[in-house]
């Protein structure tokens, strides 16, 4: 019997594919032969609009590449200048940079989990994971005062500090949330649907997932033992227990299983981190660095002077160049910046994890079905803003 290859597209504008990606699709059928991903529909020139403005005015752009998790963007971006400067910023900004930051990874993983089960047809996980994300969110307002582009983090530390009443609310979350998991998780775990639709598929070897330059819980999920909060400790990832979760198959399933175990695991570290929280300032005692309090430059000049030049001119870097990883909700967030000693970037490269990730797409998804492809899209849980940029 003669079979013939058809092409046919899915997307831009498609509910699962988690922003606007296309894909180009030769199927046989179900079964898909090749699977190209068409990106460059959300391409808003960020690296090169950093470069045209100060270090700290770049923050804001930083935060809409992985939109779903901003705090963690700004992270990535002020250790890699922070590293330029050659500055220690203090213990107190440290603790807190690392809490806001795994309640951002609890943040992106539970809209992924609700998305990705929603797509598979679960529709209770998405009303019940969205229950515990409005807390997430809620404080993030209370503290920032935005709930996704947060501009909180500050070249040198971080803007505000934590109330009594958000550390009082987060132990709170701390207490209420592990039973919560459990929940989700009981509901699709063993469920003989969602592990039809999960086991066995998209399945990667360590050594090919390697190849690929997967990080994050699509890496893990085939078994390396790879997170950068543990090989390259920063923040107080060091100075707290906590565990990586490792896959064995590297399945959707396997990736799915991580993330949870994610959840468990950026609980406790915040807990940790809110017990151990030290005393003492939240940024770099540096006026070349960080603007003066308005008092002061209400009532001294040198002040004025200060916050006036860092303003107009940004924070002066010195010469250099520097990579930085950070580990962010989906994988691994490095920039690399150049310093020619002025206010702004020289230049600024950006390495994405869900760009990285969508180049192994047509590896994951050869011989899948058309169903397997929505899993596939959810399993590596990519978002558009930072493959575009």
């Amino acid at each position: 019997m003669e079979t013939r290859e058809l092409k046919i597209n899915m997307g831009p504008q498609h509910p699962s594919t988690h922003g606007v990606l296309r894909l180009v699709l030769d199927v046989d059928g179900e079964k898909v032969m090749n699977a190209e991903s068409r990106i460059g529909y959300l391409h808003r020139g960020i690296e090169k609009l950093a470069e045209h403005g100060t270090y700290q005015q770049a923050i804001t752009h930083i935060d809409r590449l992985d939109y779903i998790s901003a705090i963690t963007n700004e992270f990535a971006y002020c250790r890699t200048v922070e590293q330029l400067l050659g500055i220690s910023i203090p213990e107190r900004a440290e603790y807190i940079r690392t809490i806001v930051a795994e309640m951002q990874r609890i943040s992106s993983h539970l809209l992924w989990l609700a998305t990705h089960a929603l797509d598979i047809g679960a529709m209770t996980v998405f009303l019940y994971t969205f229950r515990e994300r409005e807390t997430i969110l809620d404080l993030f307002e209370e503290l920032t005062g935005a709930r996704l582009n947060n501009n909180y983090m500050r070249i040198g530390g971080v803007s505000k500090d934590l109330s009594p009443f958000f550390i009082e609310t987060l132990y709170k979350f701390c207490d209420e949330f592990p039973p919560h998991i459990e929940e989700y998780d009981t509901l699709i775990r063993e469920n003989r649907i969602w592990c039809g639709r999960t086991k066995g598929v998209a399945v990667i070897s360590a050594e090919e997932a390697v190849n690929y330059g997967l990080s994050g819980p699509t890496l893990r999920g085939s078994g390396v033992n790879w997170d950068v909060r543990k090989a390259e400790p920063y923040g107080a990832y060091d100075k707290v227990d906590w565990t990586v979760p490792l896959g064995t198959k590297g399945d959707v399933y396997d990736r799915y299983w991580i993330r949870v175990e994610e959840l468990h695991q950026s609980t406790r570290i915040i807990r940790q981190c809110l017990d151990q929280l030290p005393e003492g300032p939240i940024l770099v005692d540096d006026p070349k660095i960080v603007a003066p309090p308005k008092e002061k430059m209400n009532t001294e000049i040198e002040s004025l002077i200060h916050q006036f030049k860092l303003v107009s001119e940004g924070v002066q870097v010195p010469e250099g160049e520097v990579y930085c990883a950070t580990e962010v909700p989906k994988g691994e967030l490095g920039f690399y910046l150049i310093s020619d000693e002025s206010g702004h970037p020289y230049r600024l490269k950006i390495r994405a994890p869900s760009f990285v990730h969508l180049g192994a797409f047509n590896r994951l998804a050869r011989d899948a079905y058309v169903a397997d492809i929505i899993a596939i899209i959810g399993t590596i849980d990519i978002v558009l803003g930072e493959s575009d940029r």
